[in-house]
């Protein structure tokens, strides 16, 4: 799974659409993108409040649907694009998921678990290791998600 930064800004653009359909839909802007092979094979937006399920971030949606398209509960080979850094139970589905890389937007100082609050992709006790990259369109991101909180204050 070599990176392509073209290809890594496209996939993370596509990411920031879905976080602003969630924001359209009064949800926390954060949108999740899974690829393999340069195709999507699942993405999501936050969820969890027209849902009424505290699982439904954007994350587990897109693995869902990722692991539903693959008829696999494993995902390797595959890239997962988040607009935001994901959150403990996120980290751990990526982990059992088996998803490769993880490129994340913007950090989440309160309960980030890809090293701002927990290190779970680093976390030597744990099978699977996961590559994580940052900081990739998190202006756009940390934007989006500043307007959303302002708005609702």
């Amino acid at each position: 799974m070599t990176p392509d930064k073209h290809s890594d800004n496209h996939w993370m653009a596509h990411a920031i659409k879905l976080a602003e359909k969630a924001q359209q839909q009064n949800e926390v802007p954060v949108g999740a993108v899974i690829v393999k092979d340069n195709n999507i094979i699942g993405e999501g937006w936050n969820q969890p409040i027209s849902s009424h399920d505290p699982t439904a971030h954007a994350e587990i949606q897109a693995i869902r649907m990722a692991c539903r398209h693959q008829n696999n509960y494993r995902l390797p080979g595959t890239t997962l694009y988040i607009s935001l850094e994901p959150c403990l139970m996120c980290a751990g589905a990526i982990v059992h998921s088996r998803i490769g890389r993880v490129v994340f937007a913007a950090k989440e100082p309160k309960a980030g678990a890809a090293g701002s609050c927990f290190d779970i992709f680093n976390e030597n006790k744990l099978n699977h290791r996961v590559q994580c990259e940052q900081g990739l369109l998190a202006t756009q991101s940390s934007q989006l998600l500043k307007q959303f909180f302002k708005a609702r204050r």
